[in-house]
């Protein structure tokens, strides 16, 4: 039996998702025929945490790669990993600059900058050819030519047959062609199942055929991975028992009415659902730029667009002596904060390692005179980087913890959620001018902004565009 489970931000369907599992689980199912996949690896953990058993015995409690490495037998060596992307470009004389490799909570599909690599993977994971990829005409004819993207794309299969790797898209192909060495399974769960790609629906047909009962779990207005190949129709027409969560545990009044602008204008196939929110009015409201609100204290997540908004948001930030984290780590020099602790002991008299002493010596010239601040010790520290550390050590923000802001693009944050959200609406030319291709692409843009509102749990504050034309309308 399909059974489909419709879940709008903040109704819980990990949970529903979990507690089945847990169900199947009293009636006597070996937990090693329970499948669980989901859709990154924070996802795949969270549900293993949820569960009554050891998660070393929930060996199908994983991202859906996951399984099929482990399936497979394959070791790390054999994966492409970042550096393997940035080789092959340097061969080829393309800058490939691998900008999720410090996300803990990354999907399957490459994050890399380069258009290229992103139009061969959207290809694979589409499961069509590069050619009928780049005649789609969804990229930008700038950037991308066809002789370059032939020539890029059959290096690139050279490239993993010379060194005998393989990359995520390779995995479920070889599962789809290896289907016999699959276990059968009592159930499967597929959450967040609004993102597979076709050729993910491909070993998702097979997996069907392997569980006496399979869980589809998601929801199309939140499906915004279109761009990597993510095939949004398929999840909503996929026949299966249909349930819809309708109460959401996160969003206020405010942040539910505001998200309903958005979907409104979706103007293609979308299931057609209602969801409540919770009996707490909140605040959703126009402001003009950051010193309209006040940072000084709760819990706040920064969203934008674009990564060039990320920079222009966390440039802000740092001018006016804020402390906040990226998903690329704390807005701080990490390595010269902890030499100022090094230096605080060292002035108590502390004998340090030698390991400690070389780290000082990237910050101070001389040793000689340990009266001094580290701030006046500190000669070969950036002056601004010295004054932001000063400032915020100065201001009480405890640097060992996490940072109460977090600057993030809204496709990085997808299943985030924060007590205060400001939201910058600008959208930038390049977006504008690529979702004129299609009514499709017109539609993943407005579920990117009803996710986006819907990671408020409280609050929503909407950082106008300085350029009205490029701003998203709310």
């Amino acid at each position: 039996m399909i059974y489909k489970l419709y879940g709008p931000p903040g109704t819980g369907k990990t949970y529903r998702l979990i507690n089945r599992a847990k169900a199947y689980m009293r009636t006597g199912t070996d937990i090693n025929s329970i499948g669980y996949f989901a859709f990154t690896r924070k996802a795949a953990l969270e549900a293993q945490e949820r569960m009554p058993v050891e998660n070393k015995k929930l060996i199908y409690f994983q991202t859906i790669h996951s399984f099929c490495f482990n399936i497979l037998k394959l070791n790390e060596d054999q994966v492409m990993q970042p550096h393997h992307y940035q080789d092959l470009g340097k061969q080829l004389s393309i800058r490939v600059k691998y900008i999720d490799k410090f996300n803990k909570e990354e999907t399957h599909f490459l994050t890399c900058d380069n258009p290229y690599f992103q139009m061969i993977t959207r290809c694979i994971n589409r499961d069509i050819s590069i050619r009928d990829e780049f005649d789609r005409n969804e990229h930008n004819k700038k950037e991308i030519k066809w002789k370059r993207l032939e020539h890029i794309y059959e290096n690139y299969l050279e490239y993993k047959k010379l060194y005998k790797l393989y990359d995520f898209n390779d995995m479920i192909k070889m599962m789809i062609e290896k289907q016999s060495i699959i276990p059968k399974f009592k159930v499967i769960f597929i959450d967040e199942a609004q993102d597979l790609s076709p050729l993910q629906w491909k070993l998702y047909d097979i997996l069907k055929n392997k569980a006496d009962d399979i869980y589809l779990a998601g929801d199309d207005d939140q499906a915004i991975f279109a761009w990597a190949g993510a095939d949004v129709k398929r999840f909503i027409q996929e026949p299966a028992k249909e349930k819809i969560l309708k109460y959401s545990k996160r969003v206020s009044r405010s942040i539910q009415k505001e998200s309903q602008i958005p979907i409104g204008k979706i103007t293609g196939i979308r299931k057609e659902k209602q969801y409540f929110s919770r009996e707490i009015e909140g605040r959703s409201e126009y402001i003009s730029n950051l010193g309209q609100v006040n940072l000084d204290k709760g819990k706040w997540l920064v969203l934008t667009r674009t990564k060039n908004g990320v920079l222009k948001i966390t440039k802000e930030l740092k001018r006016r002596n804020f402390y906040y984290e990226t998903k690329s780590g704390k807005s701080f020099a990490v390595r010269a904060y902890k030499a100022i602790a090094l230096y605080e002991k060292l002035k108590l008299g502390t004998r340090l390692q030698e390991q400690e002493i070389n780290d000082l010596r990237d910050y101070i010239e001389d040793f000689n005179d340990t009266n001094k601040s580290w701030y006046d010790a500190f000669t070969l520290l950036a002056l601004t980087e010295k004054n932001y550390i000063k400032n915020l050590i100065d201001s009480g923000e405890n640097l060992e913890s996490k940072a109460r802001i977090w600057v993030s693009t809204i496709h990085s944050i997808k299943g985030g959620e924060q007590d205060n959200v400001i939201l910058s609406l600008e959208q930038g030319d390049k977006i504008k001018k690529s979702i004129k291709k299609s009514i499709e692409k017109q539609d993943e843009e407005h579920r990117v902004w009803y996710v986006a509102i819907t990671r408020a749990k409280y609050n929503l504050y909407k950082l106008k565009s300085k350029i009205k034309r490029k701003g998203y309308q709310l």
